[in-house]
């Protein structure tokens, strides 16, 4: 009767164990592919024309300048070049956030999404102010403490 009963006990213990290894694959499986999903590539434009197959398919950052003259506002997006090291690329904004009040004609932006048919899809949009930190006339360098003055 005492082995019945601590059979009874390691069967328990066994599906126990079991049940937790189901659970802690599973989460790893998720986490494994939660990270391969959010990685991010940085490229530069000149860069982004010589990729070819798998690497499109990734996730792409890309830094420039916005063209003078190319910000184009439509009804769920905005269409703008962007400019660096001599070359271009045509970027649709699709995401849902505004795009920041610093990105006007000739700021650097950052973009983030992906190439489809020669155009960049882009989800995220940071533009930089670099003349907050510029100096200003009379030769002192304006911190951020007196750029907000």
């Amino acid at each position: 009767m005492w082995s019945r009963s601590r059979g009874r006990g390691v069967k328990k213990q066994a599906k126990f164990g079991i049940g937790i290894g189901v659970i802690v694959v599973s989460l790893g499986c998720l986490a494994w592919l939660g990270y391969g999903e959010s990685k991010t590539y940085y490229h530069t434009i000149t860069e982004l024309q010589t990729l070819r197959g798998a690497e499109l398919s990734h996730r792409i950052r890309v830094g420039g300048t916005v063209a003078p003259g190319s910000i184009h506002r439509f009804t769920g997006r905005v269409d703008f070049v962007l400019e660096g090291e001599g070359k271009s690329l045509p970027v649709s904004y699709v995401g849902s956030d505004p795009l920041p009040d610093t990105f006007i004609d000739k700021s650097q932006a950052l973009v983030e999404g992906r190439e489809t048919d020669g155009r960049f899809v882009a989800e995220v949009v940071q533009a930089k102010c670099a003349s907050k930190y510029e100096a200003a006339p009379g030769g002192t360098v304006a911190t951020p403490s007196t750029a907000t003055r």
